[in-house]
């Protein structure tokens, strides 16, 4: 199961290619937000909090994420009870290799739509969000 990418007609034409074949949106956004971290870790508790999935979905997950070898689940140092979610190196190549492709689909898309400087306003724009929330939201540990 991949990521959609709509058609040249809009929301209801059909897509014009599934990026990547082999991670799922719920399997990117989980990678994403552990790529930002240090460490690339997240105690289970700070993901869930990030991640549009409820903690049993969130769970099966993360799981099957670890059957093939993207994460690993570490114990909590600082709460024996906790787990820590960390993305392998595996994890993080099949993370950059999909983010590539994504920021392509994304300049092929958007790249011509605005001029040069409503670009660089709109990067702008989002930079002063990005700041304005945090980079991810998750807690970053100690």
């Amino acid at each position: 199961m991949g990521v959609a990418v709509p058609g040249p007609g809009g929301r209801d034409a059909p897509p014009r290619r599934r990026v990547p074949r082999s991670l799922s949106f719920n399997e990117y956004d989980v990678l994403f937000n552990l790529s930002r971290l240090p460490e690339r870790s997240a105690r289970m508790r700070d993901l869930n909090g990030v991640v549009l999935l409820s903690q049993p979905s969130i769970s099966r997950l993360v799981d099957r994420m670890v059957a093939r070898g993207l994460l690993e689940r570490l114990p909590d140092a600082s709460d024996r009870r906790g787990t820590v979610v960390h993305l392998t190196d595996a994890g993080y190549r099949a993370f950059l290799e999909v983010a590539g492709e994504h920021r392509r689909s994304i300049e092929r898309t958007l790249g011509t739509a605005l001029p040069d400087a409503d670009l660089d306003e709109l990067r702008r724009l989002t930079d002063a969000l990005r700041a304005a929330v945090g980079e991810t939201g998750v807690e970053q540990q100690d």
